[in-house]
């Protein structure tokens, strides 16, 4: 009789995955479309930047970070300016559905009667704190150690968030690939990446290191907890119906876990009823989380300013020049795209795809430097082996995450018949 119950589960779970998988296949580009922007943005922004503390000489890199990081509050209301343009969907009922989805995710088995407040506001300050205190960690090592030492470091972040996801279990295709993302990281940056001019330009923007230990000791702490961040934020904060989060409990329906009970309900693709729209539209909920950080950021992380000026740390210096002005707008406006982007990423992809992914920014930075920089005395030996190594370490993840993305259908059909 219990065997016969499991196999009606088993049915009905077989039937909700097909649907979920093949939803899946019909917005499979989407995720690549933000990764292109997300990688762009990050590219822009890290120019800006440079040229913001180099040729324009202004150096406040905590108050730069406070506006990139406010700036987050435009995404949510952004999206919905999309959304209303592009569809029949009415702002309250995105809203209704966002707390639907958040109800059902932060206080389950409860009767929704709005937004769980308090759960919301503890992810949020969670979050806002997860995300803040890596990059305020990395701005005080790039001060005391060398670039090479804090960028190395730092990029092994994608390392730390797989040893942090492996469930028990090594996976070696996603061992290998994150082993191999991180070898060509270190590759780059200390097999001569860049040209001496380069170097000459790094060795004037930056302070000679005066602490390396403790600069690379603070960076370790600021990699491990940036990992850390992803992947709280994949298993804490991404929605059920993320397809990251579909993939994994797809696979606990497998030969071998019968006694599992539980059933995939998460629909795909957003149906209104009741005016309410659920799920959420692709990276509306992700939106809405950045935007909460921003206010977050905007709201309380201001009062370092006085301290970090009364202390003589970091001297408030206003923008003094309309150049000044609109490259911190440039840099905030591309800080957004880029964090909107992973936000979404993360709940798309998991941490370890996006993290990896997101090493081929150095890439592209390698490519800019060749490209509108030094031009050929920027290509190394060292420099061109990292980026393959980056490349495909990226592409063997992509080939087993779409791989997975297949294989559940197909065993669920065959199991079916």
């Amino acid at each position: 009789m219990v065997h016969g119950k499991r196999r009606v589960i088993s049915r009905i779970q077989l039937s909700s995955a097909n649907h979920l998988f093949h939803g899946r296949r019909m917005t499979a580009w989407l995720p690549f479309f933000v990764f292109a922007a997300t990688l762009l943005a990050f590219v822009v922004e890290s120019e800006l930047t440079q040229y913001l503390q180099t040729s324009l000489g202004y150096r406040q890199p905590f108050f730069t970070f406070y506006l990139v990081h406010s700036a987050f509050i435009i995404t949510f209301p952004l999206h919905l300016l999309y959304l209303h343009a592009t569809t029949k969907y009415s702002t309250q009922a995105l809203w209704n559905g966002l707390i639907v989805a958040l109800s059902k995710h932060l206080s389950p088995g409860t009767p929704i009667q709005g937004l769980p407040r308090l759960p919301f506001l503890v992810m949020i300050l969670l979050l806002t704190l997860g995300i803040s205190a890596p990059a305020l960690l990395w701005f005080c090592a790039i001060s005391l150690a060398s670039v090479s030492d804090v960028t190395a470091i730092w990029n092994a972040n994608a390392f730390f968030a797989y040893l942090m996801t492996f469930k028990c279990r090594w996976e070696p295709r996603k061992l290998f690939a994150v082993s191999l993302a991180t070898i060509g990281v270190l590759v780059v940056v200390y097999g001569g990446s860049t040209s001496a001019d380069a170097n000459e330009t790094h060795k004037r923007a930056y302070l000679k290191p005066s602490a390396p230990l403790v600069g690379d000791m603070l960076t370790l702490v600021a990699s491990v907890g940036y990992a850390g961040y992803q992947v709280l934020y994949k298993k804490h904060a991404a929605l059920p119906n993320d397809p990251e989060v579909i993939a994994e409990r797809a696979y606990e329906y497998l030969p071998g876990n019968e006694d599992e009970e539980e059933e995939i309900r998460e629909p795909v693709h957003p149906t209104i009823q009741d005016d309410v729209v659920y799920p959420p539209p692709f990276g509306l909920h992700p939106n809405l989380i950045t935007s909460a950080i921003g206010f977050c950021t905007l709201a309380i992380l201001w009062i370092f300013i006085p301290i970090l000026h009364h202390f003589d740390i970091e001297p408030f210096v206003a923008p003094d020049s309309p150049a000044i002005v609109f490259t911190i707008i440039g840099i905030a406006a591309t800080g957004v795209i880029f964090n909107a982007g992973f936000m979404v990423l993360l709940g798309v992809w998991g941490p370890i795809v996006t993290s990896v992914g997101n090493l081929l920014t150095i890439v592209l930075v390698f490519i800019s430097d060749v490209v509108f920089g030094a031009g050929a005395d920027a290509v190394t030996m060292g420099g061109v082996v990292g980026s393959a190594l980056i490349v495909g370490a990226f592409g063997l993840l992509a080939f087993d995450m779409l791989d997975k993305q297949r294989r559940p259908a197909t065993i669920f059909n065959a199991a079916s018949i």
